[in-house]
């Protein structure tokens, strides 16, 4: 089974073009989701995360979000720390999934896919973009976050220009008829590749 690695920034709409690969049958891993229950579950990451970030990180059992991404995304070196806490997990987590699925291929979807080399382990990797200025509208309306908080995350992550050469496929992802169009064709052009 082929492991296809799905990737964009903030707002690029990732989990929507994974929603449309999992209508066509094709077993989905939210890495970003996956993250945020094993932080709220997992009583090791919990420690950790306490330890870098002090007991503010938790209320009431749950991660404090917002206190967190204020502290991280405006430190580098405390976003790679919490990084080297909850990925490797996440890879965990991962692999246990995978070898559950029966697919010709799963989708792994990642936030930072390139950036910790979560590429690497991917047979192909799909990169989703949008104009910056949509991205941002997009996540204005799905997040109780400001514009300046989403720029902050954006400043963390690998601008479009160096992913794209790494990824073996680009999706621009503005119009959903379109994208779905192309959603479909890389969906063919990965079976074919099974085949051969």
């Amino acid at each position: 089974m082929k492991i296809i690695g799905l990737t964009g920034g903030i707002g690029s709409g990732k989990t929507t073009v994974s929603m449309m690969f999992k209508e066509l049958g094709i077993p989905i891993y939210i890495a970003d989701i996956e993250a945020k229950k094993l932080t709220n579950t997992s009583k090791i990451i919990r420690n950790e995360i306490i330890a870098v970030l002090g007991e503010k990180a938790y209320a009431k059992e749950k991660l404090n979000n917002k206190y967190v991404a204020e502290l991280i995304f405006n430190d580098v070196k405390l976003l790679n720390k919490i990084n080297k806490i909850i990925h490797p997990k996440v890879a965990e987590h991962f692999k246990k999934w995978s070898i559950e699925q029966d697919a010709p291929y799963i989708i792994k979807e990642a936030a930072i896919l390139y950036e910790n080399d979560g590429y690497k382990k991917c047979d192909f990797t799909i990169l989703i973009t949008a104009p910056l200025e949509l991205r941002i509208e997009r996540v204005l309306k799905r997040d109780s976050i400001t514009k300046d908080e989403i720029l902050d995350r954006i400043k963390n992550q690998w601008t479009d220009a160096k992913k794209e050469k790494f990824a073996d496929f680009i999706i621009e992802n503005i119009h959903l008829d379109t994208t779905l169009k192309k959603v479909k064709a890389i969906h063919l052009n990965l079976l074919k590749n099974m085949l051969n």
